[in-house]
């Protein structure tokens, strides 16, 4: 019983990491990014890191949305099918 729990944990934190990286890499792509172009030219203004950043990941999750919520609904079906084993 313990190893099964452990596994829908193990399971869970898995597809915690596969639907948002999409998003975290987005982020971390165009924060790079901005952060070589604020290097090269000497520019330090915050505004200039956050609003690209937001950005991405505005886009990262209309492009990605869909999948993500596929992604979640079946595992959540799959986990709540499974209930009737668990019990």
């Amino acid at each position: 019983m313990e190893q099964l729990v452990l596994d829908i944990m193990r399971d869970a934190l898995m597809m915690i990491i596969k639907v948002s990286l999409p998003i975290l890499l987005s982020g971390l792509v165009v924060g790079l990014i901005v952060s070589i172009f604020q290097t090269a030219t000497s520019i330090q203004e915050q505004t200039l890191a956050f609003i690209p950043k937001i950005i991405a990941v505005f886009i990262a999750i209309i492009v990605f949305g869909s999948w993500i919520i596929n992604t979640l609904v079946s595992y959540t079906t799959q986990l709540y099918s499974s209930f009737n084993a668990l019990l």
